[in-house]
């Protein structure tokens, strides 16, 4: 899959998808010729999304979906199958990661956090899967973070959640390797996107990931070349955040 003719007529899902990194995920894909399918509860995002595909050159379809949903998930694996016929490739890209201490965190808080970027996973890695087998295999790439392995103060929640993306990447691979589903997790460090701003306003620009670079290690993850690395989790950060990783955890 690391080609544009290999990625020719794939069908790719993309979670997340209305703007910043899944958004950077969904024009690459594409940009390499597979049908593509962009999901979040924005579907004014989503649309721009498109039609950033669309004039490339690409296909794009746009499904307003709160992945956090079993039921919605359910709905949106369906609009994939009628639109092109399944599911190839899906990329769990919808996160949240409110700032917080434990003491100023409410219940509600870290219970989204847990439902965007831990049930969201599971949800709609369980609703893809028998497609993808019935398709004959497939590959899923889950969007982990660099705080699953480096603490920061206020992000304790959001990197434990982040933890368990890159444990149960690990995992589900075990199972997958059985049926022809390859699993991979990327963990961006500092990107500059909106999510990054809401909480670090005054990070670096300088310091921070632009999302194309984490979009180029997910159709990385893909080619043949990891083809025998199914279940790790590979690391995206800048040279400076390899020597003091502290304040550059926002994936």
């Amino acid at each position: 899959m690391g080609s544009a003719s290999a990625f020719h007529d794939k069908i790719a899902l993309v979670t997340g998808g209305g703007r910043g990194i899944g958004r950077a995920i969904a024009l690459r894909f594409g940009a390499a010729g597979a049908r593509v399918v962009v999901a979040s509860r924005t579907g004014g995002q989503l649309a721009e999304t498109c039609r950033l595909i669309e004039q490339g050159g690409g296909l794009a379809r746009a499904v307003a979906c709160d992945v956090t949903d079993a039921e919605d998930v359910a709905r949106l694996i369906e609009e994939a199958r009628s639109a092109y016929g399944g599911v190839d490739i899906l990329v769990n890209g919808a996160g949240v990661a409110p700032l917080g201490a434990i003491d100023q965190m409410t219940p509600e808080i870290f219970d989204e956090i847990i439902r965007v970027n831990v049930r969201a996973v599971y949800l709609c890695s369980r609703a893809a899967w028998p497609v993808m087998v019935a398709r004959g295999g497939g590959a899923i790439v889950n969007i982990a973070s660099v705080a699953a392995y480096d603490a920061f103060p206020g992000f304790a929640a959001y990197g434990a959640a982040k933890a368990f993306v890159v444990a149960y990447t690990k995992e589900l691979a075990k199972e997958g390797a059985a049926v022809g589903i390859r699993l991979h997790g990327v963990a961006p460090g500092a990107v500059e996107t909106g999510m990054l701003r809401g909480a670090f306003p005054e990070f670096p620009a300088a310091q921070a990931l632009d999302p194309t670079e984490v979009a180029a290690m997910v159709e990385t993850v893909l080619s043949p070349a990891y083809g025998n690395s199914s279940g790790e989790t590979v690391k995206v950060v800048r040279a400076a955040e390899r020597v003091k990783a502290r304040g550059s955890l926002m994936g």
